[in-house]
């Protein structure tokens, strides 16, 4: 009976299906020599679409369809399937328990398990219900035929949804020239707006080469009047007078000093995606200023007056997060509009200089001045002082930490004020705050932290 099992063994690596691994059922046999069952093969020629090859050797094949069954191996699966049948009848054949080396002739439906005639009588099964094996056999083959068929409804729908969302439209191209028009936008908003840039500096350069050249002919004719006989010095003088009062009302300072707006499209919608929810360090503060107790705003408290050549007074809050030890974008907003007077930045205790030594603790600001009636905005360090037609309502912040780069923005402008880069941070840094001592006669404002979901647009915005 063993050498039976041994050739039963063999003959059933020839009649089994390499798909469904199961005997043949109506093989069909394909130009390379392999075979299979004929559902088999067309379902999984059916997965693949468009990979046409044998399932097992991957040899491409000529034709899709095979409707000829192959009787001959038809036949022999059938035998195998009754020579195995003669085999596991027999006791020698059948599987034997672990247990008790019996042959296994129950099936428990509560545990899912074969038992013998030992394992039957166990305190273990004796409240289970057990069928013999050939008559709860047939069922289970019923079920697995019905969930078969289930697989196969689903596999056609999900087959018809594939379809649908292929429906021979090239998204991914259209997406891509979608990108390139963007990208062409930006190309030409950047040229229309270096354009401007340089037409603006031209015409201020055109009025300040016609200032010089006034001032150099009002000295020379001041020369020649100078040289001139007393009466007829005293003819031209109240020409003279006009003229210079005329030529020295015009300063050259005036000229190139004023912030310009150049809004870059869709600049801030993109640094949206980094913004990072800040709140205030209360314990920052000391005496000069007061932290709200939702800890998202600052200002100067009673008493606090002067300042010292540092920006901001060199007082500053301090958020209670740092940024640089996970992640390389963060932006924030703030809201200065009932500030006159205001300074913000970062803070860092360790920065890299360009001669690879470590530098003290460093900041980066940006503050608003007021002089008279006009607003400056100046940077620290460098040289940003510049006038603005209007105090800026909100600021933006962008922190790159590597390349190292630091970016102050008119959130209502959508535009550039000052970059800081190349930054060589080598710790974390923290945003810092500064609402500055209130002008004579005022009120101290509040520097309030713009929540995370807060959008500022003009159409929506008033001056105060």
């Amino acid at each position: 009976m063993a050498a039976a099992r041994e050739i039963l063994q063999e003959m059933q690596k020839e009649i089994t299906c390499g798909i469904c691994q199961s005997y043949f059922s109506q093989p069909v046999t394909m130009g390379c020599g392999h075979s299979f069952c004929q559902a088999c093969l067309s379902q999984s020629w059916r997965v693949e679409a468009t990979a046409f090859s044998c399932p097992q050797c991957r040899q491409v094949a000529q034709v899709r369809e095979f409707t000829t069954v192959n009787e001959c191996l038809a036949q022999l699966a059938d035998l195998g399937k009754q020579l195995s049948c003669q085999l596991l009848q027999s006791t020698e054949g059948q599987h034997q328990c672990a247990t008790h080396k019996e042959v296994l002739k129950f099936f428990c439906e509560e545990d899912q398990t074969l038992l013998c005639v030992r394992c039957q009588q166990t305190p273990e099964h004796e409240a289970h219900q057990l069928s013999p094996i050939d008559q709860v056999a047939p069922s289970y083959k019923e079920k697995f035929q019905h969930i078969q068929s289930h697989l196969e409804k689903l596999l056609d729908e999900a087959e018809k949804l594939l379809a649908e969302e292929n429906p021979g439209v090239d998204w991914e191209s259209m997406i891509q020239g979608e990108y390139l028009t963007l990208h062409n936008f930006l190309l030409e908003e950047e040229s229309r707006c270096l354009d401007r840039m340089n037409q603006e500096r031209r015409a201020s350069q055109d009025r300040l080469s016609r200032q010089m050249q006034s001032l150099q002919l009002l000295m020379l004719d001041l020369q020649e009047a100078g040289s001139q006989p007393d009466v007829e010095l005293l003819q031209d003088t109240k020409q003279l007078l006009a003229r210079s009062e005329s030529v020295l009302s015009q300063r050259p300072g005036t000229i190139s000093s004023e912030l310009r707006s150049y809004p870059i499209p869709g600049m801030l919608e993109i640094l949206h995606r980094f913004r990072v929810d800040i709140r205030l360090d209360p314990t920052s503060a000391g005496a000069w200023a007061t932290v709200s107790e939702d800890l998202k705003s600052v200002k100067a408290a009673e008493g606090w007056q002067g300042h010292t050549n540092h920006p901001g007074g060199g007082h500053f809050v301090f958020a209670d997060q740092s940024f640089g030890t996970s992640g390389n974008h963060w932006y924030w907003e703030v809201d200065v509009t009932q500030l006159p007077q205001w300074t913000l930045g970062i803070h860092t205790t360790g920065l890299m200089d360009r001669n690879e030594e470590d530098s003290s603790a460093v900041l980066f600001l940006l503050s608003c001045v007021k002089k008279h009636e006009d607003y400056y905005l100046q940077s620290y360090p460098e040289s940003l002082n510049h006038r603005v037609k209007d105090p800026v309502p909100r600021i933006g912040v962008f922190v790159e930490y590597c390349p190292g780069t630091v970016i102050f923005y008119n959130v209502l402008q959508r535009s550039l004020i000052y970059m800081f880069y190349p930054i060589l941070f080598t710790d974390p840094i923290t945003p810092i705050f500064c609402p500055s001592p209130p002008l004579p006669g005022t009120e101290p404002g509040a520097m309030t932290l713009c929540p995370v979901d807060s959008h500022l647009c003009a159409c929506c915005y008033s001056a105060p």
